[in-house]
């Protein structure tokens, strides 16, 4: 069995920046499963695993556009000091959660000037070129109720 559509692929991966740091690993853990077409995962790695087989290993880069996105400045906000109730002192790397029109996000404080705070909205990992290391575990069909909640279950994907 090949990936495709709406099968549940299990990896192991190492995430890296264009340096080498590592930013993420399934080592020691549980490989990631994902609902393949679903878009559980970046577009970038998910296109580069379309037709993969368990076994395989691979290197795959994907560019910033194709994973977490460009850091855009319409992310960036200023707002008031108020707006952030019940926190005695705010400070720049402070993460806060807050609801937007595309729904609950995570903001980060990024400066601080006497009543006002600049927030970025964007991903941490916005702008940033991401390089893979991916080992295929798994790959079967995913359940109906997998299709139907758009999601893998059970060991590596989501519990309900």
């Amino acid at each position: 069995m090949t990936i495709s559509d709406n099968c549940v692929a299990s990896f192991h991966y190492t995430l890296t920046d264009k340096d080498g740091k590592v930013l993420d690993s399934s080592d020691g853990r549980e490989p990631l499963a994902y609902l393949h077409g679903a878009g559980n995962i970046i577009p970038g790695l998910e296109k580069e695993l379309v037709g993969k087989q368990v076994g395989d290993k691979l290197k795959v880069a994907v560019a910033a556009a194709d994973a977490y996105g460009e850091r855009s400045e319409a992310m960036m906000q200023e707002l008031p000091s108020n707006m952030f109730s019940g926190v005695d002192k705010i400070e720049e790397g402070m993460e806060f959660h807050a609801q937007t029109e595309n729904g609950m996000q995570v903001v980060t404080i990024t400066a601080v000037n006497g009543d006002m705070v600049t927030v970025d909205a964007n991903h941490p990992l916005a702008g940033v070129d991401l390089n893979f290391d991916v080992e295929i575990t798994d790959i079967r069909e995913a359940t109906e109720e997998e299709k139907t909640h758009g999601h893998a279950h059970g060991a590596g994907g989501q519990e309900h």
